[in-house]
């Protein structure tokens, strides 16, 4: 599968192959940085950051390593104290380069101290685990409210399979998982633009699409790790992102699946629990809410009542959804990446769930059929 490398796309060099970490250390020599700030974790520094550290190091970069510390519940957070922990290892006026050595929640605090500092920030992707690598898009948690806020796109991204084939499972699956939401997403998208105005694109929505495809006709691969799977999963990652960055938000990727998934995330930090992959989330969530779309629109089962928009719209909007596979499905398919596909495994109880049925589209101001079925 070959990643679509889009004009569009701000990128001055992308790299996803064996042996891609060793093109970073040039890349930054040639571009002229002479001291970048790595941003890692423990973990992801060990995966990855150790060799990026010594590399800039014999190229004559004096490089200096944020390792950004995890909360009480042993994550990083993508918060206050995470933003300002590295705007704190920034030296003005000297540093010129953030690399984002990590999955998701490090790409989101980098992205936006970049935004911030103006300060360019190069993606090193330590985990098939998120489509925001190439996004600009950063959902951080401020006052323990999830939000996303536009911030800074990478201006290189290296992505080594030697390093992605290592990521843990649950790493793989999650980035499968994420990718799975694109079916619930899509959706949402036509239908917000349908009933509600919103602004649509063939081309984001089109590569989107490719991108979900190849990961379900590789699934298996993917829950075995091959090189094989794991490039098709991080190319469907970064083209993912790319239609974000394409269309300037988040809704190619981004529908009521991941509306559940940030409520559940915004629960579990106030209870205290230990957080939940996000991907792991949206893929779960995906399932729920194709159950929940189904159920209305070919069973007519409904919260409160029907929608106005299916009223008006039904047959177009039934057209739509049999594109979306149904929720026994999807979680066969999140079984086979090696994920949970349940709402029990991932521990979110009856009573968070039905809460976030009723009350998950209020974190975004989406006409998503979710938000129809609430407000009927």
């Amino acid at each position: 599968m070959m990643i679509h490398l889009l004009d569009d796309i701000p990128l001055d060099f992308m790299a996803l192959d064996r042996g891609a970490l060793g093109k970073l250390a040039p890349y930054v020599k040639k571009a002229g940085y002479k001291r970048p700030l790595i941003a890692a974790d423990r973990n992801t520094y060990e995966a990855a950051g150790r060799t990026v550290e010594a590399e800039l190091g014999r190229a004559g970069c004096a490089a200096s390593l944020c390792l950004l510390q995890p909360g009480s519940t042993g994550d990083c957070i993508a918060d206050e104290k995470g933003l300002v922990e590295l705007l704190l290892a920034v030296t003005p006026g000297k540093t010129d380069c953030l690399l984002a050595v990590g999955s998701g929640t490090i790409h989101d605090i980098v992205r936006f101290a970049s935004s911030k500092t103006g300060i360019p920030f190069l993606s090193v992707p330590t985990a098939p685990s998120v489509d925001g690598f190439t996004s600009k898009g950063a959902p951080l948690i401020i006052r323990g409210v999830k939000q996303t806020v536009s911030a800074a796109a990478p201006k290189a991204l290296f992505a080594d399979l030697d390093v992605l084939t290592r990521a843990p499972q649950e790493l793989v699956a999650a980035g499968f998982g994420d990718m799975l939401g694109k079916f619930t997403s899509l959706f949402d998208w036509k239908f917000s633009s349908l009933t509600g105005g919103e602004s649509y694109d063939d081309k984001a929505a089109r590569i989107t699409e490719e991108a979900l495809q190849a990961c379900v006709a590789h699934a298996a691969e993917i829950g075995r790790r091959t090189e094989l799977g794991i490039r098709v999963l991080m190319s469907a990652l970064i083209e993912s992102g790319a239609a974000m960055l394409l269309f300037g938000q988040s809704h190619p990727a981004s529908g009521a699946e991941h509306h559940l998934s940030h409520y559940w995330e915004m629960a579990y930090l106030e209870r205290g629990r230990k957080a939940l992959l996000h991907g792991a989330k949206v893929g779960v969530a995906c399932a729920e809410i194709s159950q929940l779309y189904h159920d209305a629109v070919d069973r007519a089962q409904y919260p409160v009542r029907e929608p106005e928009q299916l009223l008006r719209h039904g047959a177009q909007v039934r057209e739509w959804l049999a594109a979306v596979p149904a929720a026994p499905e999807i979680r066969r398919l999140l079984e086979l990446a090696g994920g949970p596909s349940t709402r029990a495994e991932l521990g979110v109880d009856d009573e968070l769930f039905a809460d976030s049925l009723r009350e998950a589209h209020k974190l975004r101001d989406r006409r998503t059929l979710l938000r129809a079925l609430n407000e009927a």
